[in-house]
């Protein structure tokens, strides 16, 4: 496929992502350096953007307009596992009173496509379209449990596995024992690798084939929620969400367009 790529839309795409939550302004110059581009090709990039109605300037400062998340929409909109997903996540979210989230696989990271918040528990606020590393999160071990062994294996050829806690899992065999475990047990566990104090757990949703496409957590603040009192207290509720999210998918015909990303 390399003889069909066009670099020129690679690199518009690689300036839209430059910027993010960190960086929601950026100089010329930053944009250059963070997509590796030279600062006339960012530039040309940046007024073409700019003229599209997708990155607003002051003629220094660049930024995204809100008009980029019509990009995201084009996709959510054709994808049913959301719309399906959320009156499950409400419920779920009303009877264990804690934040419940389903996201999808796209390449290293977890994306969320729908959430119902409680408490605020993270330093971060969650959105829909928030990524997080996979291997340290609990909705990122399922989906990385579900993996066929290539693609797994390809996963962690290229995954950066950085420390974020002292809890942090970043031995690729721990790793692979880590989702041995969630593969056998059909839920995962995280306990305070990617934030200091989030404990969360999640369960597949899995297509008509089997094939995990998705999956769904329940987080909570370790203050509130012990390890034990998560698998005794939440675990159930969350597996019997998921189970129902699947079977509405597998009713509308909706698992076969939910797919996640390549890894």
């Amino acid at each position: 496929m390399a003889e069909e790529h066009v670099q020129s839309l690679a690199r518009g795409l690689a300036v839209i992502r430059a910027f993010d939550a960190a960086s929601p302004e950026l100089t010329l110059s930053e944009v250059a350096r963070k997509t590796g581009l030279t600062r006339a090709a960012a530039r040309r990039f940046l007024l073409t953007l700019a003229d599209l109605g997708y990155v607003r300037t002051d003629g220094r400062l660049f930024a995204l307009s809100p008009r980029v998340l019509e990009l995201g929409y084009a996709y959510l909109s054709s994808l049913s596992l959301p719309e399906v997903a959320l009156p499950h996540l409400e419920r779920l979210a009303a009877e264990v009173h804690e934040s419940a989230s389903v996201s999808v696989l796209d390449d290293t990271d977890i994306v969320y496509v729908a959430r119902v918040p409680t408490a605020r528990i993270m330093r971060v606020t969650i959105a829909i379209g928030t990524r997080f590393p996979a291997y340290c999160t609990s909705m990122g071990r399922v989906l990385l449990a579900g993996l066929p062994p290539e693609d797994l294996d390809a996963y962690l050829a290229r995954a950066a596995l950085e420390r974020f806690t002292p809890h942090t899992t970043t031995s690729p065999d721990a790793l692979r024992a880590a989702l041995d475990r969630v593969r056998a047990q059909g839920w995962a566990m995280v306990d305070q690798e990617l934030e200091e104090g989030l404990r969360s757990i999640a369960a597949p949703i899995r297509d008509r084939g089997g094939r995990v496409m998705a999956a769904v957590n329940i987080s909570s603040h370790a203050s509130r929620t012990t390890v034990e009192s998560a698998r005794r207290d939440l675990l159930p509720p969350l597996l019997a969400t998921a189970a129902g999210i699947e079977a509405d998918l597998h009713a509308t015909g909706g698992a076969s367009r939910a797919q996640p990303g390549s890894p």
